[in-house]
């Protein structure tokens, strides 16, 4: 397909909501257009895949959320042409569902720009460059993606929220602390009113070693007990001791459940534990965007 709208329908078939699996109507698909901003790092300019409700609010500005991908970037594993029609499909899968539940969503690429849009294989932690930096660098691109989705007139300004997955979900918890440096350059009155964290790497170059994280935000972390890349116990310590310095942040450890759990590609959701966890991170996910972004 051509141009900058696309039409991702392969994802209908995969798309599983509240445990039930059906094909999206053409009603409920959402469009998909390739859009460009700057990152708040000031040097950068971005790319996203901007997800829009099939059926717009009469014009009347809706909801929205910025999504962060994780270390294998934001396209398809097999991607050679880096483009909406090859997104992964986690992220078209995610991106259609906030925009089915009436939300515009935005994917950030923020390797492609900086010249590595096949994005880092597993183990590949310590090789990455320093500008793909999870802790200094990503919190500002989610950021400016803040900033991009604030001057939309479809967008709320005041109701946008973060969802990032592994690399993304350490980068949405750094974004999300009250004293980021990322959230200081922008306007701190109007940052992002809840996140969600999936499978995240809590180490964060030892941001909060020395104390809490206290997100400004509620948080959500979601993981998997067979996680085979991240620690999801360290995760598990961070937000304890987060919650004892009153920082609003939860944790849901799943069962038996793996790295990427929630992608609905067949080899992971043929996974019971793997299926399972998706049912519910699903809706909790629905739940938290509902309370703090109601469509």
């Amino acid at each position: 397909m051509r141009g900058n709208v696309f039409r991702i329908c392969m994802v209908a078939a995969l798309l599983v909501f509240a445990g039930a699996q059906r094909p999206l109507s053409a009603q409920e698909l959402a469009s998909v257009q390739r859009v460009t901003f700057p990152s708040a790092d000031g040097k950068t300019e971005l790319v996203g895949y901007l997800f829009s409700p099939a059926r717009a609010g009469a014009g009347r500005p809706v909801p929205a959320v910025v999504m962060m991908h994780g270390r294998g970037g934001a396209y398809s594993a097999s991607a050679t042409t880096y483009d909406a029609a090859h997104l992964a499909v986690r992220h078209s899968f995610w991106g259609q569902e906030w925009a089915r539940s009436g939300r515009i969503a935005l994917l950030v690429d923020g390797f492609g720009p900086r010249g590595y849009p096949q994005g880092f294989p597993r183990g590949s932690y310590e090789d990455r460059p320093a500008e793909l930096n999870e802790v200094t660098v990503r919190p500002l691109d989610a950021y400016g993606a803040l900033a991009y989705l604030r001057t939309r007139p479809d967008v709320r300004a005041d109701a946008i929220g973060l969802h990032g997955w592994s690399n993304g979900g350490s980068a949405s918890i750094a974004a999300m602390d009250h004293l980021a440096p990322a959230r200081a350059q922008t306007d701190p009155t109007m940052g992002f009113r809840a996140a969600l964290a999936f499978y995240p790497a809590c180490g964060l170059k030892g941001l909060f070693a020395d104390r809490a994280f206290k997100p400004y935000a509620p948080v959500l972390v979601l993981h998997g007990s067979a996680d085979e890349e991240v620690s999801p116990r360290r995760c598990e310590t961070l937000v304890d001791r987060s919650r004892a310095a009153g920082g609003d942040v939860s944790f849901v450890l799943y069962p038996g459940a793996a790295h990427g759990f929630d992608s609905p590609a067949r080899l992971r959701q043929r996974v019971e534990a793997n299926a399972r966890a998706t049912e519910d991170a699903v809706r909790r996910a629905r739940a938290l965007f509902d309370r703090h972004l109601p469509p």
